[in-house]
């Protein structure tokens, strides 16, 4: 399966499109490249059945954040706080960066 260059990374703040929680905002905590999915804090919360363990001594229902599709969300701008797609600069010492198309300003903390 071919890996996909996400231009989402993990701590940025995103908005969702599409979908039940359209117009929420989050904090993603993983980013699944291979899938093409990230998970995002707070957003496409699922009830998973869990069976008690030797780790999880109780059992029950348990909320927690499912995998959500890259093309459904947006990164939020730092500086301009708005939703904007992301374009890439390479900077004098080599360093590729990531930057806003609505305000120029990078949206890596450098």
């Amino acid at each position: 399966m071919k890996k996909h260059t996400l231009n989402i990374r993990k701590d940025d703040t995103v908005v969702v499109l599409s979908g039940e929680d359209k117009g929420k905002r989050g904090k993603v905590i993983k980013v699944l490249p291979d899938e093409g999915k990230v998970i995002v804090q707070g957003i496409h919360m699922i009830k998973k059945h869990q069976r008690p363990t030797a780790s999880v001594r109780e059992g029950g229902i348990v909320e927690r954040e499912s995998p959500i599709y890259e093309s459904k969300i947006m990164v939020i701008c730092p500086n301009c706080d708005s939703p904007t797609r992301v374009s890439h600069k390479r900077t004098e010492d080599g360093m590729n960066i990531r930057v806003c198309k609505k305000c120029g300003e990078s949206i890596d903390k450098v």
